[in-house]
């Protein structure tokens, strides 16, 4: 799942990025937020199986008036290891019309219990493990009568949503849609909530003859009813685990593609399927780059996204037919100023890690986000380079960083007061990081064989933390104890200070590292990295390890280094404070790789704007390569001299007119009509103004006026 970190982020510095809109007052349902007791022991393991469901068939009615669902749940199971004569089943505030056991010619009325949560069915005998039942479940699901408080934390929980139900509201279709993580699936249909339960399924869904109905697995056929009504029949041979099944209903336009000979469909409204393939559209090439990458083809039928109203998050992975949240729907201008191509490749990376092996508990979560999370740094390396993904890479750190750091919590944790805290920026940003410093500690060809391995192994199963472990620990020969102890098992990040020292007598470089975060709450890291040094020309790499509290590291070296670039590969997930001159971090800008080396100096740079020196080199950046470092050193202009103003205003004008990037064309416009009202950018304004990109155009609205 995909959360919305839709966030009004300040670039650096770059006090000139379009804002984000203007706050609306929207009154939500209340949610219930719990808290652990101070001292209280929590352990919050995988749930303890006694059935296991093999399959589910589902026959589905629905009354848009009252928001129910009619349904009859065929569902085949044995006992899980245990001989039992007792079926549960969760089922959340439902009516139960009766319950049968099917066999070949014959139905048996069982007896039953239900609280208005759980469902025990007493079966007509004890059953061994290697025994299967099928029993027949009659009932009418009401989730838009669950309480808040009583039947469910929050509005989120509901799982199925009747959208516009009585179509009052013009301006909005109707709809109906399911959201099952974690687990709220049982608010629909008779299930067990367990992300461990992994069943195949058949959905039969009767929807006006005029909607579209979407579900996992492949559309097997479709019967007319001959009242107006159609039932679409939808069925997935492989198994999930039940809180991946999901229905669509309403009046969508199918854009078909494809990849290879499976079926890849993008449903949207109407009114935006001319925008559709832009937007979905470089799907097969991330499921082909995906399957190669991890040496497994894309593993199920087909691959479906949609795109509905007032979905309750940013995404979410249902096998083999992912839902995003409205703000898909976009026009080819919104789409230039902000594509959401991550969250496609979050979402679609999910049906490897998270859909086709499963975190076998909600503390083991991060085996299925932290993945996706760093899917999307592996998309943006393969398509637009490592500048890009480090971006990407880079935000995800500052996400993590600037989160909620009171509580702290480890990335595999087991005592968490409600699962869907685990839904956080440890899971996703963090747990994204820290497979990137994973991959840099045993190289790209272990790190990918190693993914291909747990995969491999655990195809349509479950796993834990460790099971990843031994996976890498096989591949590599390594013990990687120790990584996953202190990233995984463990809570917060390195804080480093580095300086660095130069003896002429001795000849020799010293770099000291000393890790300040307190010892007395997170671990004492061991971190490898290198040391890039920069000297008449020449860069010499040097590997250590880092292993201390208080580390010096000596080189021998003839001459004073013009540079030391510590964590020359920039992948530590912590925070670092290094002791440079502006001298040496304008050597960094023009000399250094990479994209974080630059947007490390330029950071610094900014800081320092008050100097000469530090303003040329910023000028200077606003012909970098990267949108991100462009856009951020554009707000050097406020401390500028008047001729150094005058100097960038044919520059600024051009930027505002040609940069590739509508953000930092945004920017120039803006700096025009805060730094440059006296100029005449009449001429500017009647191009900008007809931008296709929104912003862009926003921002020259606010100058001009409509």
């Amino acid at each position: 799942m995909r959360n919305k970190y839709i966030l009004c982020i300040c670039l650096l510095g770059a006090f000139y990025l379009m804002s984000c809109s203007t706050p609306k007052m929207v009154n939500l349902e209340p949610i219930s937020i719990r808290e652990n007791a101070p001292g209280l022991n929590i352990y919050r393991g995988s749930y303890t199986r006694t059935t296991d469901i093999l399959s589910t068939r589902l026959d589905l009615n629905f009354s848009w008036d009252s928001a129910y669902v009619y349904g009859k749940a065929l569902i085949q199971g044995r006992p899980y290891f245990y001989s039992s004569d007792q079926l549960t089943l969760d089922a959340n505030g439902f009516r139960i019309n009766n319950i049968s056991l099917v066999s070949k010619n014959d139905r048996q009325p069982l007896r039953y219990t239900y609280n208005g949560k759980k469902l025990n069915v007493k079966l007509d005998k004890v059953y061994t493990k290697d025994q299967d039942f099928t029993i027949l479940i009659d009932y009418v699901a009401m989730p838009n009568k669950l309480k808040i408080g009583e039947d469910i934390a929050s509005a989120g929980d509901r799982g199925l949503y009747f959208i516009n139900k009585d179509g009052k509201d013009k301006d909005k279709p109707r709809q109906i849609w399911t959201q099952g993580e974690t687990e709220c699936n049982s608010s629909w249909f008779p299930t067990i909530n367990d992300p461990q339960e992994k069943m195949t399924q058949e959905i039969n869904i009767t929807v006006p003859n005029e909607y579209v109905s979407l579900s996992n697995g492949s559309l097997e056929y479709s019967t007319l009813n001959g009242n107006g009504t159609r039932t679409d029949s939808w069925r997935q041979e492989q198994s999930h685990s039940t809180y991946l099944t999901m229905i669509a209903v309403g009046n969508f336009t199918i854009t078909k593609d494809k990849w290879r000979d499976k079926e890849v469909n993008y449903y949207t409204e109407p009114a935006y399927a001319s925008t559709a393939r832009l937007v979905f559209g470089k799907t097969p090439e991330m499921i082909e780059f995906f399957s190669n990458k991890l040496g497994i083809d894309y593993p199920w039928d087909k691959y479906s996204q949609i795109v509905v109203r007032d979905f309750i998050s940013g995404a979410m992975e249902n096998t083999t037919a992912t839902v995003f949240f409205d703000r898909m729907n976009m026009s080819e201008g919104e789409y230039l100023d902000e594509n959401h191509e991550d969250i496609i490749a979050h979402e679609l990376f999910h049906h490897w890690f998270g859909d086709l092996v499963t975190a076998e508990s909600w503390s083991n979560l991060p085996l299925n986000e932290s993945f996706a999370t760093y899917g999307e740094y592996l998309w943006e390396e393969h398509k637009y380079g490592r500048e890009a993904a480090d971006l990407k890479g880079f935000e995800d750190l500052s996400v993590y960083l600037s989160g909620d750091r009171k509580k702290n919590p480890d990335v595999i944790r087991f005592d968490y007061a409600d699962r869907e805290q685990m839904f956080d920026e440890i899971s996703y940003q963090k747990g994204g990081r820290i497979l990137h410093m994973l991959r840099k500690t045993v190289g790209d060809e272990a790190f990918f064989k190693a993914l291909n391995l747990y995969l491999t192994r655990h195809s349509y199963k479950n796993a834990e933390i460790h099971d990843l472990r031994l996976a890498f620990e096989e591949v590599s020969g390594m013990d990687l104890n120790w990584f996953f102890k202190q990233w995984f098992m463990a809570s917060g990040h390195p804080v480093l200070t580095i300086q660095n020292n130069y003896n002429p007598d001795k000849k020799e470089l010293m770099v000291t590292i000393k890790q300040t975060q307190d010892l007395s709450k997170f671990p004492l890291y061991r971190i490898p990295m290198a040391v890039d040094i920069y000297s008449a020309g020449n860069v010499a790499r040097q590997e250590i390890v880092l292993d201390k509290q208080d580390q010096t590291f000596i080189f021998p070296s003839q001459v004073n280094p013009d540079l030391i670039n510590t964590d020359a590969e920039k992948y530590i997930l912590g925070e670092k404070v290094e002791m440079k001159t502006l001298k040496q971090y304008i050597f960094q800008y023009r000399h250094a790789p990479l994209f974080l080396d630059r947007l490390e100096a330029v950071t610094m740079m900014l800081q320092m704007k008050n100097d000469p020196l530090a303003r040329t080199a910023l000028i200077e950046s606003f012909k970098d390569k990267n949108w991100y470092i462009r856009t951020a050193a554009l707000s050097v202009v406020d401390k500028l001299s008047f001729d150094e103003q005058k100097a960038v205003y044919e520059q600024i004008r051009l930027i505002a007119l040609n940069d590739k990037v509508s953000l930092v064309r945004a920017s120039a416009v803006t700096i025009l009509g805060k730094f440059y009202a006296n100029q005449n950018n009449r001429d500017v304004y009647e191009i900008t103004k007809k931008d296709k990109a929104q912003s862009v155009v926003k921002a020259t609205e606010d100058i001009v006026g409509k």
